[in-house]
């Protein structure tokens, strides 16, 4: 049985991510109320108010205050897992397994989020709305949420990966050519172009690209599972 390498990435992320969390959570613990916090956990502080807003915005306050930690969390695997190809290890999100999982427990809090405010009946009885023939493209129409957010991340995190790759290839060559010029015969050298090119594509590529998608799988995240909270339950909780 092969174990794909992806996998020993995705279990050092989540052992780095997980000790840094409870590293900067104690921190926050022993912080004095009176004083206002700097640096690091100060930015760690805005982010989460941030989020929460934003849940609350979309969900009420006791339902927003409690898919709160799994957003943070969520905001902060996909980030770091899409800008971890800028040190040499394949980013998670280019595998399709991984970005599945996520967008499944997205789907599956949608679901869940249906039950709890239209039950059992309503929900099945969705199926087949607004005439009953409907019922197999609202079948598909019911999965196509999972799937697209899937395929999205993965497919712009591996178009980012491949583009890099052939950044280098690139720069490979142009090395050697420039090397060759000055022998006058074909030579292969260090990419010496990489480090003066690739830079400036990496900042776009995992970066900006990176925190972009990342971006739209929370926001996505955030805002399908908000549109089956009913309107006066996130009046009456804000």
């Amino acid at each position: 049985m092969t174990v794909q390498s992806d996998v020993y990435v995705i279990i050092l992320l989540t052992i780095l991510l997980g000790i840094g969390i409870v590293a900067v959570s104690k921190k926050i613990d022993k912080l004095d109320p009176l004083q206002e916090p700097h640096g690091l956990l100060a930015m760690v502080i805005m982010g989460v108010q941030a989020v929460n807003h934003t849940c609350i915005d979309n969900m009420g306050k006791r339902n927003g205050d409690a898919i709160t930690p799994y957003i943070c969390v969520l905001w902060t695997y996909i980030f770091s897992a899409n800008i971890i190809s800028l040190f040499g290890l394949a980013s998670p999100t280019a595998n399709l397994s991984v970005t599945l999982l996520l967008a499944f427990i997205t789907w599956l809090l949608i679901q869940i989020v249906e039950f709890k405010y239209g039950g059992v009946k309503a929900y099945f009885h969705a199926f087949i709305e607004p005439i009953a023939p409907m019922l197999p493209m609202n079948i598909i129409g019911k999965f196509s949420t999972m799937v697209s957010m899937s395929l999205r991340l993965f497919g712009n995190i591996m178009c980012g990966g491949i583009m890099m790759q052939l950044v280098y290839i690139g720069t490979q060559l142009l090395s050697d050519k420039i090397a060759s010029a000055f022998v006058h015969s074909p030579v292969q050298v260090f990419n010496f172009m990489g480090p003066v090119i690739a830079p400036l594509l990496h900042a776009y590529f995992d970066l900006f690209s990176g925190f972009v998608q990342t971006l739209v799988f929370v926001t996505l995240t955030v805002v399908l599972i908000g549109n089956d909270v009913p309107t006066e339950v996130k009046t009456v909780q804000a």
